[in-house]
């Protein structure tokens, strides 16, 4: 048995492409097998920019001590209260996946609602284009978007000397592996 399998088949994030449509929200109860807490001084503030500029919607709340926002299924955040945040952004990012068509929709909303917010988009050498937004809570949030796979491209010449090939190209291949 091999432990390599397309992906896709269990993750909520579409295959790459042009047309690629993101998966409706997903309100449904599930275990999390991975979510961040990000503590807020404004829980009301920080709710309002995740909702109207992030997309996220409230899943549930405990008033004054938790506010459950979700994306898609799988991307979860708690939002806490706390006495204050770091002033200063921390180096570590989060990163949620979107698709391409969704990037700089999301650019324009967190720059309407937070001018100075958003840094990209830009376009990465192992094939997305990410956003990076800094939130009311000081939290560097990144949305990253796959590209449609050129393997022409510097970005294909840059995952094959990782020992990334697509599918289909011999080497690398899951379903050959499967």
């Amino acid at each position: 048995m091999s432990n390599y399998y397309n992906a896709f088949e269990m993750s909520p994030v579409p295959v790459p492409g042009p047309d690629a449509v993101p998966p409706e929200p997903f309100r449904g109860i599930y275990g999390m097998p991975a979510f961040v807490t990000i503590p807020t001084s404004d829980l009301a503030a920080s709710v309002d920019f995740w909702i109207h500029g992030l997309g996220f919607f409230e899943l549930f709340s405990i008033p004054g001590r938790l506010v459950h926002l979700r994306r898609w299924a799988f991307q979860d955040v708690l939002l806490v209260p706390a006495t204050s945040v770091p002033e200063q952004t921390p180096a570590m990012s989060f990163s949620f996946a979107c698709v391409l068509n969704q990037v700089d929709s999301l650019v324009e909303t967190c720059r309407a609602l937070r001018p100075n917010s958003v840094d990209g988009p830009r376009d990465t050498p192992w094939n997305t284009r990410d956003m990076t937004v800094i939130t009311p809570e000081n939290a560097r949030i990144v949305f990253t978007a796959a590209k449609p796979f050129d393997p022409a491209s510097q970005e294909a010449r840059n995952l094959e000397a990782a020992g990334i090939t697509p599918s289909g190209a011999g080497r690398g291949d899951n379903e050959e592996l499967a």
